[in-house]
């Protein structure tokens, strides 16, 4: 039985070196060791986030390693160049490999291997042999009816004085190698023609180059725009509500190109439900879709893998973004000794110039967050000397990220409106920054949260502070204010040795606390790079250590007095009666000197808090046009097809040689051979051998 070689074609050319090439290219061994490398890119692909914004890949691998992959192509392995040089050389190999071997098959699959001689049939394993009273030409044509009714085509050839019975069975069999093999080239085609290629050959001849620069589409130049003829792509576009677009964005490694379609599409409605982890659980889009062409206008809705097909268009729904909310904040001044306020508005996506010194980006805007708010380890809100990122972290980002981590948590709850946005100073620095709109309880104390982080990368570090009795920021901004002016922090030290002086008559001691109460407020509001309690540590480390648990506490005592007595002068500075006190305000300002504390590491020069919003949604829809999709369909029915052939179909060849005897009758030699001998190929042996006519020898 024949099987196909390994080897390669085999050229009779004067060139040796162009018929080893060949014959590698053709050889099975060099399609198998394709294969294997394109397994290998395929893991690489799957184990590495393809696709991924450049700084993510700098933080992860570091510069000289990100630079090493990105020039390999690792961020994007299934466009690589190479990858493709892989993709299409396998295609050569295999298409060689069945062009060698095909004909060989066919041909075999149509012969009879009638030139079988005698001696050969005594050499098979599985053979009998008999003797019939029946003439030879009777045996011969009763063998034939029985092997056509056990299913076996059957042919009758006379030579050397005998007659051989030759059949055959399962010669479909070599069908399995051929639709196997040419599944992998169909498949590859379809990948190929379903890759960028295309794009890369309109980059290289015809001049299109990646835009990397910003602004409205429209105004993008003609050399970073593909035609409606680009025959694969597959991009993205963002749409509004009650908006439309006939163009996608295409990612490309160093910049993005404007793909336009014959298509425009019309975002009508944009719905979504969420499950009570605040994760989203539908998402839909309700659009019109007009062929530009024709004008033939398209109804649909598109969910989470249910695409509409128009034009030969897949449109699927990828994600939703905000598409531009309108809104309106109230802002509060971080620096100085005056309690600055005004009023901003902003556009997600849009830019404000704040001052001449910092312009706002306005990145998102999130209408609720479900977040877990139950107890933290820590019952207070900021401990003394402790960093915004050693401590608040730990208010907020625990319990961001994955619903599942919250799946059975039963603190989850929406803790209402947020808006992120980026402060960036005239040097092009930027931190980004987390407000959320209304006041929420930790720790069974009522707080605003403002997230900081100076890194894209890592999550949001929050500053606690409390809420006053309006459920406002007003008292703690006073607060903040009022530490910051040295007359104010003067009058309060002032007063506050006079309280504690009250019943004394000791002009010096006095004096002595007044100094103390000023010096201690003075080093607590140091300055915009420094002050808090860290600064209040450093001053004490100063102090002998027999005396620093004293000196410690008779310091903490007189910061809390002065802050209090500063909160009130800066109350009837603004014309406001004192507050009263007790538990509830001593807990407000317990919270107000931990936040206090934690402003310069907040990094900002204002506030800014959500006053009011007009939402409105966008859907994020991705665009394909996919012609290969039905030649890798194609690809994986001859695949099926063809592991069918291979597992499910065995070929086994029969011969019965049969030749006259001496007394009339006919001697009959019967062999049969197969490609895989299993019990099912012995038991149909032994049936046969049954089955044939035959009388004992």
């Amino acid at each position: 039985m024949s099987s196909p070689s390994t080897t390669g074609i085999e050229l009779k050319t004067r060139r040796p070196l162009v018929a080893e090439i060949v014959e590698l290219i053709s050889s099975m061994r060099f399609a198998i060791a394709l294969l294997a490398m394109i397994a290998i890119a395929a893991v690489i692909g799957t184990v590495m986030k393809q696709g991924e914004a450049s700084s993510n890949y700098l933080n992860q691998f570091g510069p000289f390693w990100y630079e090493v992959f990105r020039k390999v192509g690792l961020y994007t392995v299934y466009s690589a160049w190479w990858f493709l040089l892989l993709m299409a050389a396998l295609v050569i190999s295999t298409s060689l490999c069945i062009v060698r071997n095909a004909p060989k098959m066919l041909k075999d699959m149509r012969s009879w291997r009638e030139n079988v001689r005698e001696q050969s049939l005594l050499n098979f394993h599985h053979k009998t042999q008999w003797r019939s009273p029946l003439s030879r030409a009777a045996l011969a044509r009763q063998s034939m009816a029985r092997l056509k009714d056990a299913g076996y085509q059957v042919k009758l050839v006379e030579k050397d004085h005998g007659t051989l019975v030759a059949a055959k069975q399962g010669a479909a069999n070599k069908f399995g190698y051929i639709f196997a093999h040419a599944s992998i080239v169909v498949i590859c085609i379809g990948g190929l023609l379903d890759s960028d290629v295309p794009i890369r050959l309109q980059e290289w001849f015809f001049g299109k180059t990646p835009f990397t620069g910003s602004g409205l589409i429209a105004q993008v130049p003609p050399q970073h725009r593909l035609g409606i003829g680009n025959p694969t792509f597959r991009g993205n576009t963002m749409i509004p509500e009650g908006q439309a677009s006939n163009t996608a964005i295409l990612t490309r490694p160093d910049g993005v190109l404007i793909q336009e379609l014959p298509i425009t599409i019309d975002l009508k409605k944009f719905t979504i439900d969420f499950y009570s982890t605040g994760m989203p659980k539908l998402f839909a889009s309700d659009v019109e879709v007009r062929d530009n062409a024709t004008g033939k206008v398209t109804k649909g809705t598109i969910e989470v893998n249910k695409p509409l097909i128009v034009n030969g268009l897949a449109i699927y729904q990828s994600s939703f973004e905000d598409g531009g909310s309108k809104l309106k904040l109230k802002g509060y001044a971080m620096l100085g000794g005056e309690d600055q306020r005004f009023d901003m508005d902003g556009v997600v996506q849009g830019t404000t110039k704040l001052n001449d010194d910092y312009t706002v980006e306005w990145t998102g805007f999130r209408p609720f967050n479900v977040e877990n708010v139950g107890a933290t380890d820590d019952p207070r809100a900021v401990k003394k000397g402790r960093s915004l990122q050693e401590e608040l972290a730990q208010s907020l980002d625990k319990h961001t990220g994955s619903a599942g981590k919250n799946a059975v948590n039963k603190d989850l709850k929406n803790i209402g409106p947020s808006v992120s946005y980026k402060l960036r100073d005239k040097t092009g620095q930027a931190r980004e920054f987390n407000n959320y709109m209304q006041p929420v309880t930790i720790d069974g104390a009522t707080v605003f949260l403002a997230g900081m982080r100076t890194n894209p990368a890592d999550n949001y570090s929050y500053l606690r502070i409390p809420a006053d009795d309006a459920h406002g920021l007003n008292e703690w901004m006073r607060l903040r204010a009022a530490l910051q002016n040295p007359a104010l922090r003067s009058a309060a030290a002032t007063r506050y040795a006079e309280r504690a002086t009250v019943n004394s008559s000791n002009s010096a001691m006095r004096e002595t606390l007044q100094a103390s109460a000023d010096k201690s407020l003075s080093i607590f509001a140091g300055n915009q790079q420094g002050g808090g309690f860290m600064a209040v540590s450093q001053f004490l480390s100063k102090v002998p250590a027999e005396a620093q648990e004293k000196t410690v506490d008779a310091f903490m005592k007189i910061l809390n007095g002065s802050l209090w007595d500063l909160w009130q002068i800066a109350r009837a500075k603004d014309g406001l009666a004192p507050v009263s006190e007790d538990e509830r305000h001593a807990r407000f300002l317990q919270l107000a000197t931990n936040a206090l504390s934690d402003v310069a590491l907040y990094g900002a020069p204002v506030f800014l808090q959500l006053d009011e919003f007009t939402e409105i949604k966008a859907s994020v829809f991705q665009i394909t046009r996919s012609p290969g999709k039905n030649v890798v369909y194609l690809g994986c029915l001859f695949l099926v097809l063809g592991v069918f052939a291979m597992f499910y179909i065995r070929e086994r060849r029969l011969w019965i040689w049969l030749k006259d005897d001496a007394n009339g009758g006919a001697d009959a030699l019967m062999a049969m051979s197969t490609q895989r001998k299993t019990l099912d190929f012995e038991r149909e042996f032994e049936t046969l051998k049954e089955k044939l006519p035959q009388s004992a020898a």
